[in-house]
Parts: C-alpha cells; structure tokens; sequence
C-alpha cells in the first residue's frame, strides 16, 4: 500500500522516460527541472552527487540516476519500479524495431522530425551546468579543476576513458589540502555484500553458460549468448552509448566476419552492418536510455531462428542483460558510498568530482556546439542560425518560464516537422 502514495512520483518518471532525449547530459538538465525544482523530489546538491557518483560507475550513468532518485524516495522497491518504468518505452521501441526492420527501407528513414533535438540538448545542457556551478564552484581549486575538465573533456570527448579518469584525478587533487575538511572520527559500519555477489555471479555464470550452450550446441544457445553479451556490456563499460555503440559493432559485425571465427566455423551472434546501423541512429533518435539498443540487438541477432518467440525472447534478455548490471552496482555501491563519504578523504575528493562533473558539461556544451552547430553553418548558414536559436530559446525558456521540459521537446520535433 506505500506504493500508492508514489504514484505521482512514478507517473512523472513514465512522462519523463518518453520526452528525454539527448542521452545522459541531455537527460540530466531534464532532470534537474523534473524532479529538482518542480516535484523536488530531491534538492539540486543531491542530483550532483548522485550524478558524480554514477559516473565514476560502468553502466547506464542516466538510468542509474534515475533509479537513485526512486531508492531516496521510497528505498529498493521504488527504485525497481523506477527503474522498469524509465527504460520500458525505449526498449520496447527498440526491441519492435528489430522485427519492423525488414519492412523499412534503410536509405527513406525520415528523421527531418528530430533534426532540431541536438541542439535542444545543448541548451538543455547549458541550464544543467549554469544550475549546478554554483554550487560546486566556490572557491580557487574547484574553479581550476572545472575550467581545465571543460578544456580536456572538449578535447578528448571521444576517448572512452576521458570522463573517469577527469573524475578521479579531481577527487584526488583535492585532496592535497585538508584545512577545508578536516577528519573527524566516525565509526565503521556494516557492509551488505548481496548484490555485489549477485552481480559477479552472475557475470560468471552468464559466461558459462554461454560457452557451454555454444559449445555443446543447445537448442537456444544464442538466447544465452545474448544475455551473457548484453550482460557483459551493462557491466564493463564506461562513458555511456558513445562507448557502448563501437563495442557492440566490434562484437555482433566485426568478429563474426573474422578469420578465426570464419575457420572455426562458430555460430556466433551477427548482425548486418546496415541493420546494426540502422539500429544505432535511431537510438538516439528516440527518448530514454541508449542503452535500450540492447533490445534491438538481442532480437536482430536472433533474428535467422525465423520464431517470433525466440526474437521476442532475445529482446527480453538484450534489455535485461544491459540494464541488469547498471542496477545492481548502483544499488549495491550508494549505500558503500554513503558510508564512505562520511570519512573526510572522501568528502574532499566529492568536492573536485563534483566541479569536474560541471567542467565535463561545459566540455560537451563546447563539444556539441562544435561538432553540430559549426558544422551546419559551414553547410548551411541558415539552419547554422536556427541551432543557436533553439538551444539560445530552449534554456530562457528552463530558466525564466514555468514551462516543462517535455513541451519544449515536443515544440522542436514541431518545428523540425515544418521546417
């Protein structure tokens, strides 16, 4: 019956999963206006260290947020709810993709509609960033460490490893000085180990019996193959869709194509180059998590069973796989953290990840305006003009008027539509 008082929360969260577009730092400027000031579910210094935590995290960086808003709100039960209402839209959409794609034609995919959603994000974007250097910018070492993130990340945006390893080397820089936050004594409480066991058993039995289902040729060995992929990917990768996306490629296209696969003759999982293309655009073209490509690639690379069953099977797993590993680590980890974070050295070390988190925005504000707005100005001064307009509008509008976010969403893909 507690849960029915959350109904509210979790309507929000379903009307949030189906307008949130832009991937992670679209999603966290949404965020912020969502569920900080109009619900204020949580306050803005709770969103920051929750998104400078899951950062430091391998998995689905937004869909981990999400959840930790739900477990703060009404612990580990709301926070699965949360979790399966934020990625049941795009995974559903991802996973009826792999059974449409033969009936589209690859080259006539319109998505004039959605043109204008980059440069939304980037004001989205900005808003986030403006919001939150307030308050994680307060003094000399967090301006530098925000500033010099902001070069770097503008830099090496593409670079799997650039965001953790920003965040770690400003946790530590702020460490050096202890006068701001001095130690105090705390005594050390217990630590639940269950879903960290959960998660590498998991990880190790997905292996198992993935190998041994290949091996000894089961029936529905790709059905495992599957989950032990997804499950693998959930797992280890840092940095988002921008990092999960060419792992993927180099898994279901490039090594089944190569020679040891090839003499070997395995029946790996594969998937045509064009539908993993295909795949891949229209991820991002959608609202929610783009770690609901999983969806689409468990089915489609099911896909040759010629069983719809099968297919829907292998869309079932392809989410749970992916999204399974980002849940367990976050749920496991925050209660760590809480604990953690009460010890000085680790305190210091929130206050640089914290300004690296807003230096990481302004690089990707940077980056985005760059590789998106420059690019059309170079091609067309006129459409180079409306991006600025619609990011320059989209954040007045966060700002200075009471509108919600999933209207702006819906007044770009209008003007995408008529222009």
């Amino acid at each position: 019956m507690q849960l029915l008082r959350h109904i509210p929360f979790l309507r929000t969260v379903l009307w949030y999963s189906v307008t949130a577009f832009g991937g992670p730092q679209g999603h966290y400027g949404m965020m912020a206006k969502t569920f900080v000031e109009k619900r204020r579910d949580i306050t803005e210094t709770e969103l920051l260290e929750f998104v400078s935590f899951c950062n430091m995290l391998p998995g689905a960086s937004s869909t981990q947020t999400v959840t930790l808003i739900g477990y703060k709100r009404g612990g580990i039960p709301l926070a699965i709810l949360t979790l399966l209402i934020w990625i049941l839209p795009a995974c559903t959409l991802m996973g009826a993709l792999s059974f449409l794609l033969d009936y589209f034609d690859d080259m006539k995919i319109n998505t004039q509609s959605f043109r204008f959603i980059q440069p939304m994000v980037i004001g989205f974007i900005i808003y986030s960033a403006i919001k939150m250097f307030g308050i994680a910018v307060n003094n000399t070492i967090t301006t530098v460490i925000a500033f010099a993130t902001a070069l770097i990340t503008l830099l090496g945006f593409k670079t799997p490893w650039t965001i953790p390893a920003l965040i770690l080397v400003a946790g530590i820089i702020t460490n050096f000085s202890d006068k701001r936050i001095p130690q105090k004594e705390i005594p050390p409480k217990k630590i639940k180990w269950g879903n960290i066991l959960i998660f590498f058993t998991l990880f190790g039995l997905a292996g198992y019996l993935s190998e041994t289902a290949t091996r000894e040729n089961w029936k529905h060995r790709k059905l495992f193959n599957v989950f032990e992929s997804s499950y693998r990917f959930g797992s280890i990768v840092f940095g988002g869709g921008d990092v999960l996306i060419p792992l993927m490629y180099n898994q279901y296209v490039v090594r089944p194509q190569t020679k040891h696969i090839q003499e070997n003759k395995r029946d790996v999982l594969s998937i045509k180059q064009d539908d993993f293309f295909t795949g891949s655009g229209i991820v991002r073209a959608i609202p929610g998590p783009v770690f609901s490509i999983g969806s689409f690639t468990g089915g489609i690379a099911v896909r040759t069973e010629n069983n719809f069953f099968t297919q829907l099977a292998g869309c079932v797993l392809g989410s749970i796989g992916i999204f399974l590993p980002s849940a367990l680590l976050v749920l496991f980890f925050f209660p760590v953290w809480n604990n953690l974070k009460k010890y000085a050295v680790i305190y210091r070390s929130l206050e640089g990840i914290n300004a690296a988190i807003v230096g990481i925005m302004i690089g990707a504000v940077l980056f985005l305006i760059n590789a998106i707005v420059f690019t059309h100005f170079e091609t067309n001064k006129v459409t180079g003009f409306i991006d600025v307009l619609v990011f320059t509008v989209t954040y007045l509008l966060l700002r200075y008027t009471k509108v919600k976010p999933p209207f702006i969403v819906m007044g770009c893909l209008l003007l995408g539509f008529l222009l």
